[in-house]
């Protein structure tokens, strides 16, 4: 018999502003000891060099991390010109230097010719696994692991400033983009090699921005013990108004309705008729209650993720 998680079972999605250092990992275990929740996991993971929005789902939400996995993103960057790293970021080693000789309009053109759907080979200190380690652990023990260049697109690049050997800018893409990747092959393009010392995550789907929020502002939320015994209500009521519905991370399917009736049979795993005009995987709700996640195949929908509800 499995053993029963500890904590509660909170639902939803908090909108976590990454601070520069510590794991996601990290921050995620944080979050999930504010909530005292029992279930936690994030959708994406950052670099401890980089800041910025990290969705953390919590309880049922975590079946539909993988849909915020697979969303855009969008982030800041700023680019170093004239040195290369073995990470492609501050923390690595010093490959080459070079003396950036492109003006401006050059280094414009360069980074514009990355805008569309292109191919990347991810970088070896990637989260990316090989024989189930990431890559990050071959290239500490100096092992190069072959890559196949994977498809990626960026939708947009903006620049925002270019200097003599530095340029900001922000960067909308698909999965799978790694920023440090892309920044190295820009200065490949230039002669001169870059690397990333500032990245930040503006985006991902379309959660707004203005609802991310701090580890010490999640913190200061909760109530002083005064060594009163609070409810559970009165100790997470201002976190718990922080959440975003869980049904948010699938804010990009359509949505269907099904009968209370069907509902019951839905939750066990079952087809149970809906009306869609076309095939594919729908959000399934019972009146405004989201069940859950499913194919819609010719009239049925096929149950993939379905919330189960604690009375």
């Amino acid at each position: 018999m499995a053993r029963k998680r500890k904590g509660r079972n909170i639902n939803g999605i908090v909108l976590l502003d990454k601070a520069l250092g510590g794991s996601s990992n990290h921050v995620l275990q944080q979050v999930r000891r504010l909530y005292g929740a029992a279930k936690a996991g994030h959708t994406g993971a950052l670099d401890p060099l980089a800041s910025g929005m990290l969705p953390v789902c919590l309880g049922e939400a975590t079946k539909f991390s993988q849909f915020l996995l697979d969303a855009d993103k969008q982030y800041d960057v700023t680019a170093k010109l004239g040195i290369r790293t073995t990470t492609s970021d501050a923390d690595g080693e010093v490959v080459s230097t070079a003396e950036v000789t492109s003006t401006q309009a050059e280094i414009r053109a360069a980074i514009e010719q990355f805008v569309g759907n292109i191919q990347q080979v991810p970088s070896m200190y990637s989260a990316l696994k090989h024989q189930g380690k990431p890559l990050y652990h071959y290239a500490r023990q100096g092992i190069e692991i072959e890559r196949p260049a994977r498809d990626i697109c960026i939708y947009s690049i903006t620049i925002h400033d270019i200097t003599s050997d530095e340029v900001t800018m922000s960067v909308h893409c698909s999965k799978g983009t790694y920023i440090r990747s892309l920044v190295d092959d820009i200065g490949q393009v230039l002669g001169c090699g870059a690397y990333v010392t500032r990245l930040h995550r503006t985006h991902v789907a379309d959660y707004p921005n203005d609802r991310m929020m701090t580890i010490e502002a999640l913190q200061s939320l909760l109530p002083e013990d005064n060594g009163s015994e609070a409810s559970d209500h009165e100790k997470y009521q201002a976190l718990d108004a922080k959440l975003l519905p869980m049904d948010t991370a699938v804010a990009s399917l359509p949505s269907v309705n099904i009968s209370a009736e069907a509902r019951t049979k839905f939750c066990c795993g079952n087809p149970v008729p809906a009306v869609m005009s076309e095939n594919g995987l729908v959000r399934v709700y019972e009146d405004t209650c989201f069940l859950g996640v499913a194919d819609f195949i010719d009239g049925q929908v096929h149950p993939k993720r379905v919330v189960v509800y604690s009375d």
